[in-house]
């Protein structure tokens, strides 16, 4: 096998991608299928599944809360159907929560943000490593964190604290599971431009007091390249990792940020 075909995810690799529907997730299933993987993924939101389903109609889904366990046997039942069996978890699911000082801050909010980034990691993984464990194609979970999951992020309490507890959990997976020829790894996206960032980019501007402008270029200057990163190069990792070359990459928490210095 060449060194190209190494870069190769297998083809027919059976994959879940949680939150699948836009963004990172849809970026990250699309790019699994058009490597020639069976992808299913899950989301919240029924309509952008459907704009999924009309763009990319190899790609099977569910509608969940990842944050409810009942949702979560759903999906894995329809995993079953569709799939037969399951060989890579992505844990994409994701929410910014809020944004503000603690002393204010709501405790449902708090709560939300926990069950949605957090725990739904584990009702997914406490899921799928049954199957992963019965795959013999390189089984791989990939756990989606946060450059908030390395470095301390003022008035986003919550959401850097469920992605550092995201990096937590993946390097102790990478030791529970490498004996099976399980691999667990976290990617750790840096500004991604789209929708979702505008929306964090003008509610920290409105809690600093700032113009959105201001604030926009606060985030770009903090990284060495001077730019945001993309979707697809948050999904370009993920490929990797998925790949026979990274058969001896697992408990890693890898960057994808132009290398953010501070936040």
């Amino acid at each position: 096998m060449s060194t190209l075909d190494l870069l190769r995810p297998q083809p027919g690799l059976r994959v879940l991608v949680t939150a699948g529907a836009a963004g990172i997730g849809a970026a990250i299933a699309c790019a699994f299928a058009e490597a020639g993987a069976r992808v299913h993924v899950c989301d919240v939101d029924r309509s952008a599944l459907d704009r999924l389903a009309t763009e990319a109609p190899g790609i099977s889904s569910s509608v969940a809360d990842v944050a409810i366990e009942k949702d979560v046997h759903v999906v894995f039942d329809d995993v079953l159907n569709t799939l037969g069996g399951l060989d890579v978890l992505v844990n994409n699911a994701g929410v910014a929560g809020p944004t503000g000082a603690i002393e204010g801050m709501d405790a449902g909010h708090w709560e939300r943000t926990v069950a949605v980034n957090l725990n739904s990691q584990f009702l997914f993984a406490r899921q799928a490593v049954p199957l992963l464990k019965a795959s013999r194609s390189n089984p791989c979970i990939v756990a989606m964190s946060s450059v908030a999951g390395r470095l301390g992020y003022a008035y986003r309490t919550p959401y850097a604290s469920t992605k550092w507890a995201i990096v937590g959990m993946t390097k102790s997976l990478a030791i529970e599971l490498g004996p099976q020829g399980v691999r667990a790894n976290a990617i750790l996206p840096g500004t991604v431009e789209g929708a979702r960032m505008e929306d964090v980019i003008a509610a920290r501007a409105s809690t600093l007091g700032v113009s959105v402008e201001a604030m926009r270029w606060e985030y770009v200057r903090k990284s060495s390249l001077r730019r945001m990163v993309t979707a697809e190069d948050v999904a370009a990792l993920a490929l990797y990792l998925c790949s026979p070359a990274a058969r001896n990459v697992t408990g890693q928490a890898i960057s994808v940020d132009g290398n953010i210095e501070y936040l």
